[in-house]
């Protein structure tokens, strides 16, 4: 057997085994993986349905028009209205394509600032340097969260976009735990004169479950990636307004990419449609219920919580206080077979590869049947892996810093109350298999 096979084995037993606590991870069901690893995957379609360049795509045009048309039926949304584009590769490239349909070369783009929570592809650039290409190609500008309430401030990004007159405004937030007004930033762009993008990656499945606010019809164009809440597989979509999808469909194809994934396609189209069987709406609820349980048992145990809580399935916790580096957490978590990830905060002033700040996130622990007394044991391990690393303080001086990371991870791997929690951790997780 390839080598690659016992890779993936060892991969399928690390899943079984740890808590994944990362907000854009969950576990796609076996139906879509099958599709997925199809026979789909075998044929070129470059182009769209019925005017395709290649020929022998006649049930390939079947998946791709049904997958556009589940899309447009999870959101209620009518075709006669919307377009929706399914071949995106991911998240990334359909920002892009985006950007690329509606603005010229230097026009102004302004998004959330990253390390409020914001993403690289809406613009993102260092003072001195672009370091998105979207930032290459047009002009960005960021707002920000409010210091105080670490929400927005919907009154300043007014003042903020009649100042600046953007082309094109973007939300969506990859570390942002609140809702998003979806309404005012539209009226805000409309005001300006520019396109209102919705960049609903985190939040898609919550929205057709009906479980979070919609950005419909508000928006002028929606961006997601179908593998966070929508539990799909690895690609994206793009939902617009009906005149503007002939350009972003021009944009995708053959602006940006060549032939579509429809192995893919058909992933995403049999996951939206188990996102609208009427189990998905309760398990979208629940997502948001252990969240805000994660949330308030944390923040009890003396954890500042970013915005003091969550209206989703993310949670940001801001480590200053126990004087902590988000990376020493995350390493010592993985210890203890639990999966986050270290994420900057609202006006962070550590480095991004060291930040001051864990992300959290429940849409995968939900998959496997998990609900608010599980959180609460979640809580309880994250607060005692904490205990063990509160002392341990990352050096600022770069050499020491790295001899420091070495030797942590070493002497974490052997910590005793680690493993300990660890196999408590391991014991809860065969408990609570992944669902297929």
């Amino acid at each position: 057997m390839d080598k690659i096979f016992s890779i993936i084995k060892a991969e399928k037993r690390r899943q079984k085994e740890q808590l994944q606590l990362i907000p854009s991870e969950n576990y796609a069901s076996s139906e879509v993986m099958k599709a997925v690893g199809s026979v789909m995957m075998n044929k070129y379609a470059e182009g769209y349905p019925k005017k395709r360049y290649y020929q022998g795509n006649k049930y390939l045009d079947q998946v791709e028009d049904l997958a556009r048309e589940r899309i447009l039926k999870a959101f209620g949304l009518s075709p006669k209205k919307w377009g929706v584009n399914v071949q995106p590769y991911s998240g990334s490239p359909a920002n892009l394509a985006v950007y690329n349909a509606l603005l010229k070369p230097g026009d102004k783009m302004m998004g959330m600032y990253l390390p409020d929570g914001g993403h690289l592809t809406h613009g993102w650039h260092l003072p001195d340097r672009p370091i998105s290409i979207t930032s290459k190609f047009w002009t960005s500008q960021f707002y920000h969260v409010d210091k105080k309430t670490l929400v927005f401030n919907y009154a300043q990004i007014t003042r903020q976009a009649k100042k600046f007159k953007p082309q094109i405004i973007i939300s969506g937030g990859t570390a942002y735990p609140r809702t998003i007004n979806h309404k005012k930033l539209a009226a805000i762009a409309k005001s300006v004169g520019a396109y209102y993008l919705a960049d609903i990656a985190h939040e898609a499945g919550l929205i057709a479950a009906g479980v979070h606010p919609t950005p419909f019809p508000d928006c002028d164009v929606a961006t997601f990636t179908t593998h966070k809440t929508w539990r799909g597989p690895r690609g994206a979509v793009i939902v617009a307004r009906k005149s503007l999808i002939d350009k972003i469909n021009f944009s995708i194809f053959p602006g940006l990419q060549g032939g579509p994934h429809l192995h893919t396609i058909a992933g995403i189209a049999v996951a939206t449609g188990e996102l609208m069987t009427p189990g998905y709406k309760t398990y979208a609820r629940q997502i948001v219920k252990n969240a805000q349980r994660l949330a308030a048992n944390l923040k009890k145990n003396g954890f500042n919580i970013v915005s003091g809580g969550t209206d989703k399935h993310l949670v940001l916790i801001d480590l200053r206080n126990k004087k902590l580096s988000g990376w020493v957490v995350a390493w010592a978590l993985e210890a203890a077979n639990i999966i986050a990830n270290r994420n900057t905060v609202p006006y962070d002033t550590a480095s991004p590869y060291y930040p001051s700040g864990l992300r959290i996130g429940t849409p995968a622990v939900t998959s496997r049947g998990m609900k608010e007394a599980q959180m609460d044991k979640i809580a309880d391990w994250i607060t005692k892996v904490v205990e063990v690393v509160k002392d341990e303080r990352l050096p600022d001086e770069p050499k020491a810093r790295n001899r420091f990371a070495n030797n942590f991870r070493t002497r974490i791997a052997k910590n005793q109350e680690l493993k300990r929690i660890g196999r408590e951790v391991k014991r809860l997780c065969l408990r609570y298999g992944i669902r297929s």
